[in-house]
């Protein structure tokens, strides 16, 4: 399975573009993983396009909750299932179009908190690295 994430905008904070390419690098020991940064939800349904095969998720705050471990269940199990792709689709400043949200139904939520684009992005770099240790049994989750 490999790991596609898909970002509206840049991170332009240095300090967390360092952090996140960190995860996105521990990511990489476990699971292939691509980073696409576009520049508006239209640019994001074009290579969701391409590969329709795909599941692909958009962080939305009112999306589904997830604990750490639920999360790493829910990989494994996609992973388990043959799932070639898992798209997560992140937003920019101003959330995403109405045209992206028709495309992509599931959803999923980092917290009820609402957090800027640009951390929400680390802490999904961090939730999908804590996931995959969790599968592999590391003690980083603890």
């Amino acid at each position: 399975m490999k790991l596609r994430l898909l970002i509206l905008g840049k991170i332009r904070r240095p300090e967390l573009r360092a952090v996140f390419e960190d995860y996105v690098k521990r990511i990489s020991h476990s699971c292939p993983i691509e980073v696409n940064e576009v520049r508006d939800g239209e640019a994001a349904i074009k290579r969701l396009d391409a590969d329709r095969a795909a599941t692909a998720l958009l962080l939305d705050a009112n999306g589904k909750q997830h604990t750490s471990e639920s999360l790493a269940k829910w990989l494994g199990n996609e992973r388990d299932r043959g799932t070639r792709e898992v798209i997560f689709i992140c937003g920019d400043a101003d959330g995403f179009p109405e045209s992206l949200r028709q495309r992509v139904t599931q959803k999923i939520s980092l917290s009820p908190m609402t957090y800027s684009h640009e951390l929400a992005r680390v802490m999904l770099a961090e939730q999908l690295y804590r996931a995959f240790a969790i599968l592999s049994g590391s003690p980083y989750p603890k």
